[in-house]
């Protein structure tokens, strides 16, 4: 894929907590002749941001708390070292791309001011933002790095060069940040305190005073920065008004607002803290060592980061599996469900598939490494889920344009609400301003901005946990809008590999004596042909009799002897050439094609001995899942390369409202567009991400099944679905649908409590106390709101 030309730095004036305007993402050009990458990217055009910025407040890891320093973004908790995903950013010749890890980087504010400050160097082509690790991927001209790093120091922020492909370093815990909290909680209580007693306003405004240097200085510091940079956030408009306060001699309510503001950001912090860790939990899967076999045969335990594709591993009952491997040798019981979601664990053998962040429920196995660290399925998913969470939602590009039009909106009615009063109707000015640093704090549209994206995320792992996996918002946004959902049959609705269906004997014996039944599976046992291989598995652990002068009769069937007789197994053209094709036997095999199977007769050239059909059998969840289906409301099209009277057949078995046979790849895309055109509602896709590749690509979302272990369905697809249950689908439409509900209940709430306060504070009804626990008491309610999506993880 090719990189996305730079951006220019993006308008943050007036963003508050971070949030930044939809960058300019590029375009994947999705080509139809990409069929034999075995993509559905063809022709599909989806917004894809290189910038990777994780737009909802707070969203990271909180390991680097600098609230000793004043109160970092969002407070503090420290986290062992993951493997680092990989970038997509690519350096083209005469660029370099340099890693840096930046431990004060703790959420979008930081982020903002770091995308504003390097997308005006002209040195700088493209940034790639990963706050989960506090690692900024940046692509610049060669020779520029310094320059690069100075620019990043100047935001008062540390960048460290990160080498080679090492994973970065856990920053240290820093102790004193609710010790330094509590001490100016304790300071602005006796401010408040002392105020009440009657004391001097000297000894208020040395508590005061004392309270905001205790707790207050960072929010400061990073206040000027952000006014510095142009960037109005939460930072600069808190220092704006705890400083208003002082002016205007309200020293205990200064001291308080300040204190309550970094308690509140760092209660806010925790409960972010569960829809992060959500997302971490699957970095967590993986166990951090393995029992690997070294040359001399013996067992050792290494790190799992040092397992490479080849390597021989012993897993123990109850061990998580370390790496995505093959069996073999032993046998057990897998437990699943992290990667799939399937609820029950899944019996392997020896050459059957394993995946990192599985459970070895039972027995004691050996695998070979198919995928080292860094690679695995787990790695794959860990690294769709990062992408997904930077790709903004359509809610959430609503919202970042709202929100860079309201806030400075709303500064410039504070400072009318602090001068026109007492210039025009007489009103005391300490009053006015007082009633302006009240609208200034409940105007920030922290609730509004973090509304979106905690929803969406806690919706995105809700999904993971489910095997379900969605490549971003906007697809969990926009799945309550389909109404129609085409299907492929091969593999999606059916099982993907023929099997026999009808053993109809007609002659139980030959001439000879022979059973007609054995006959028939002993000479299939010697083809190589779906159909023989079907017929020949139906009889598996039979001995088969011994065939001489075998032949395939192109286009038709085989032959063979078997004792002094020569046998035919074959089709309606086979039995015509041989004369045997009796009526009878001629209508018994048109009931079979009816049907949708495939007939063979046996004939010993003289007569029909048997007749035989395979089918490629629906999967046994394919009817409850189109039923499903059509209780959301949305109907069924089976789109399929098979004859028509077989889709016939499928489409009546499995309940599916229409079915198209015969159709080529072209065809299939062109019956997509056709319902899409119709203008029914949005039109989604199921495929194996192959032969659908057109049709996937022009539907609004497309979804890969059985993608565990495929590495390529899991890059490309609109949503994966990590095991063959096409119920996973209606799984997803719920989860569309409740999402949904609580991005709407969340923007009312935040709407609605700014709006009821708002009035409060322009009559002059609302205290800076009341603005400030309506501010964050609104960011909290939606965050919790938003986090019940994580129980729709929960159960099957």
């Amino acid at each position: 894929m090719p990189s996305p030309s730079r951006s220019a730095a993006p308008d943050t004036r007036g963003a508050c907590c971070g949030q930044q305007p939809a960058s300019q993402g590029q375009q994947r050009a999705h080509d139809t002749a990409c069929q034999q990458d075995h993509s559905h990217e063809a022709g599909h055009q989806h917004s894809h941001s290189h910038d990777h910025a994780h737009d909802h407040d707070h969203d990271h890891d909180h390991s680097h708390p600098a609230a000793a320093e004043g109160g970092e973004c969002c407070g503090a908790q420290g986290f062992s070292a993951a493997p680092l995903r990989a970038s997509d950013l690519q350096a083209g010749p005469g660029q370099t791309l340099s890693r840096l890890r930046i431990g004060q980087m703790d959420c979008p504010t930081e982020e903002t001011l770091i995308r504003k400050k390097l997308g005006g160097m002209n040195e700088v082509r493209e940034l790639d933002f990963n706050l989960m690790q506090r690692v900024l991927t940046v692509v610049h001209d060669d020779g520029t790095l310094e320059g690069v790093m100075a620019a990043v120091r100047s935001l008062d922020m540390t960048p460290e060069l990160i080498e080679g492909d090492a994973a970065p370093a856990a920053a240290p815990q820093a102790k004193p940040a609710w010790r330094m909290l509590a001490v100016g909680g304790v300071l602005a209580a006796l401010s408040e305190a002392v105020h009440f007693a009657g004391w001097p306003v000297w000894v208020t405004a040395l508590f005061a005073l004392g309270a905001i240097a205790a707790c207050g200085l960072g929010t400061y510091r990073k206040g000027w920065i952000a006014v510095r940079n142009g960037n109005l956030n939460i930072n600069a408009l808190m220092s704006i008004a705890v400083t208003g306060a002082v002016f205007i001699g309200q020293w205990p309510e200064a001291a308080m607002v300040m204190a309550l503001f970094n308690v509140a950001e760092l209660i806010e912090a925790r409960a972010l803290d569960r829809a992060r860790n959500a997302v971490r939990g699957l970095m967590d899967l993986a166990p951090q060592t393995a029992l690997r076999q070294d040359a001399n045969g013996e067992w050792i335990e290494v790190p799992a980061a040092q397992l490479r594709v080849g390597d021989s591993v012993r897993v123990r009952p109850g061990e998580r599996i370390a790496a995505d491997g093959a069996i073999t040798e032993g046998q057990s019981a897998i437990d699943q469900s992290p990667i799939t979601g399937e609820s029950m664990p899944v019996e392997k053998a020896v050459g059957d598939e394993v995946f990192a962040g599985t459970v070895n429920t039972s027995g004691s196995f050996d695998y070979r490494v198919t995928a080292g660290a860094g690679s695995t399925t787990l790695d794959r998913i860990i690294h769709a889920v990062e992408q997904a969470q930077g790709a903004r939602a359509p809610t959430q590009r609503f919202i970042d344009s709202f929100s860079r039009v309201y806030t400075p909106t709303m500064v410039v009615i504070a400072l009318l609400v602090a001068i026109v009063p007492p210039l025009v109707v007489g009103q005391a000015w300490l009053e006015a301003i007082y009633r302006a640093l009240a609208l200034l704090i409940i105007a920030c549209p922290c609730a509004l901005v973090i509304s979106t994206p905690v929803s969406v995320v806690s919706g995105l792992t809700a999904a993971a946990r489910r095997g379900i996996l969605i490549k971003g918002g906007v697809y969990l946004e926009n799945g309550r809008k389909l109404r129609w959902l085409a299907l492929d049959k091969t593999g999606t609705l059916t099982r993907g590999k023929p099997v026999q269906t009808d053993l109809d004997v007609v002659e139980p014996v030959s001439q000879a004596g022979q059973s007609s039944a054995l006959i028939l599976s002993s000479l299939a046992s010697r083809s190589d042909h779906p159909v023989s291989r079907a017929l020949a598995q139906a009889a598996a652990g039979t001995r088969f009799l011994e065939v001489s002068d075998f032949q395939a009769l192109a286009g038709r069937g085989v032959s063979g002897r078997i004792g002094e007789e020569t046998f035919y197994l074959g089709n309606r053209r086979l039995m015509r050439e041989l004369g045997v094709l009796t009526p009878e036997i001629e209508t018994r095999i048109d009931a079979f094609e009816t049907a949708g199977k495939t007939a063979n007769a046996l004939s010993d050239g003289q007569r029909v001995l048997a007749l035989a059909a395979v089918a490629d059998t629906l999967k046994p969840t394919s009817a409850a899942a189109i039923a499903d289906l059509h209780t959301l409301g949305v109907k069924t099209l089976m789109l399929t390369g098979d004859n028509a009277r077989t889709a016939q057949a499928v489409a009546r078995e499995a309940g599916i409202d229409e079915a198209h046979g015969d159709l080529l790849p072209e065809d299939k895309l062109t019956r997509v567009a056709a319902k899409h055109e119709a203008g029914d509602g949005m039109v989604g896709m199921v495929g194996d991400g192959i032969n659908d590749a057109p049709a996937l690509a022009r539907a609004d979302i497309g979804f890969a099944m059985g993608a565990a272990g495929t590495g390529t369905a899991i890059e490309t697809a609109d949503v994966a679905l990590m095991d063959d249950d096409l119920r996973k689908i209606g799984t997803f439409l719920r989860l569309s649908r409740a999402t949904h509900r609580i991005l709407t209940q969340n923007i009312t709430l935040a709407l609605g409590i700014k709006a009821i306060f708002l009035v409060l504070a322009v009559s002059g009804d609302a205290t800076l106390w009341m603005a400030v626990f309506a501010d964050v008491g609104a960011s909290l309610l939606v965050v919790a709101n938003g986090l019940r999506l994580l129980r729709a993880g929960q159960g099957r």
